[in-house]
């Protein structure tokens, strides 16, 4: 099965995430991805990346710009609520605001907009769902992000006690966060994992200082977020999850956990700006599970017949081959009214299961079929040829369990025996006598 893994030992935010992500893709998606981002997504916002090495780790870092700007991402503490009174400090999506574990925010209107040169402009939750549907992706990749999103504005109305709809949300940062989210979900929607699983994920730990005082990491919304998540707090001093980060990941994981037995086919690191005494990234690891045991599943469908004759139980027999059957084979059985019958089983895969069963039910008088699901040990299998003076005969080599075994095939085995007059048990041993 396709799968992704996520590891966040130094957290996640939405940039981290993009940049890990897009490694995974070919350059040709990768150019694709930076085309549609840059052209057609958000007008005014601009989309690029840079290779930067994290405790000599390289990895990519997401720059997005708006209006030629690169701006703080909303996330936790970008929220206002309609009187204005409240407004947080903002945190950078990529770490990089986290000096240890305090900051100076100002709480001044004017301030703010001479610091960064904009005005502010409010986005509530409806403004960022027309936002979304407005951008040039695919629908599911739309519905996605607003489901995301949706999950940032259920946190931070949760954290500061006001509905969703007065959750309102900072222009130029929106256009940032939403670039953040919809990157990620169409990026998970090019990679096309059938399961995605997440490492228990590493917070931070301390305080950040704001306007309104000392507030504790995880932030309020991270933390309802991350309820029934496996989360840990470490040494590192700092948010070093975001609210966009966690709603991503919360949002896309199947499971929580270690990474599964998995054949690795491609990794991709993605890094903040901070240094840290770790390195900052997030890494993510693309490939196929493997199953803990060498085997695999099958199919076995059952049934009891008392009214069919041994020429009409033959004939089915081989219309169930015919339709994918891998074996079948019947068995004498007593049932009611102490009449003598047959009980038909059949192994199959799941995916010959449905034309399995329509031959069973067309081909056997039976009125309905008992079906398991069974789990199988297996040995692996090579095939081979022996060459002979006689003529070459192919071969089967069986191993696994500590056992390997090869067989010749019958009819090879048979056609030499008939030509030359010997037994099928001398033309089996002449390999030994080449050996």
């Amino acid at each position: 099965m396709k799968t992704l893994y996520i590891e966040c030992n130094m957290g996640a935010a939405g940039d981290m995430l993009t940049a890990a992500l897009l490694e995974l893709l070919p350059e040709e998606k990768q150019k694709a991805f930076f085309s549609k981002f840059n052209d057609h997504v958000l007008e005014g916002v601009a989309v690029s990346c840079e290779k930067v090495t994290k405790c000599g780790i390289e990895g990519t870092h997401m720059i997005v710009t708006v209006n030629g700007e690169e701006e703080e991402s909303v996330d936790e503490h970008a929220y206002h609520h309609h009187d204005h009174e409240e407004h947080d400090h903002h945190h950078h999506h990529d770490h990089e605001e986290h000096d240890h574990h305090e900051h100076e925010h100002h709480h001044d209107h004017e301030e703010h907009d001479h610091d960064h040169g904009h005005h502010h402009h409010h986005y509530s939750m409806k403004d960022v769902t027309n936002t979304i549907r407005s951008m040039d992706v695919p629908e599911n990749v739309k519905e996605k992000a607003i489901k995301v999103y949706g999950l940032i504005a259920e946190a931070e109305s949760h954290a500061h006690g006001k509905p969703v709809e007065e959750v309102h949300f900072h222009e130029v940062g929106s256009k940032d966060a939403i670039v953040d989210v919809t990157a990620v979900c169409y990026l998970m929607n090019e990679i096309g994992a059938k399961r995605v699983v997440v490492s228990p994920i590493h917070v931070g730990s301390g305080q950040v200082r704001c306007a309104h005082g000392v507030m504790p990491v995880p932030a309020p919304a991270t933390e309802y977020i991350l309820r029934g998540v496996p989360t840990y707090q470490g040494k590192i001093k700092g948010e070093l999850c975001t609210p966009t980060g966690a709603a991503l990941l919360k949002s896309f994981a199947d499971d929580f956990g270690p990474q599964p037995l998995m054949k690795v086919e491609k990794t991709g690191i993605g890094c903040g700006k901070k240094d840290f005494e770790a390195a900052n990234c997030v890494r993510v690891f693309l490939g196929e599970t493997v199953s803990e045991r060498s085997g695999d599943s099958i199919i076995e469908l059952d049934a009891n017949v008392d009214d069919m004759t041994a020429e009409e139980i033959g004939f089915a027999m081989d219309r169930l081959f015919a339709a994918g059957a891998r074996e079948v084979f019947t068995i004498p059985v007593q049932m009611k009214k102490n009449r003598p019958g047959t009980l038909i089983t059949v192994i199959c895969t799941e995916d010959t299961k449905e034309s399995v069963v329509s031959a069973f039910f067309k081909h056997t008088t039976t009125i309905g079929i008992r079906e398991k699901k069974c789990e199988r040990y297996v040995l692996s299998r090579t095939a081979g040829v022996i060459r002979t003076e006689f003529g070459d005969m192919r071969t089967k080599t069986s191993e696994g369990y500590g056992v390997k075994r090869t067989k010749i095939e019958f009819d090879d085995a048979a056609k030499i025996a008939e030509a030359t007059g010997m037994s099928l048990r001398e033309v089996r041993a002449l390999p030994e006598k080449n050996d």
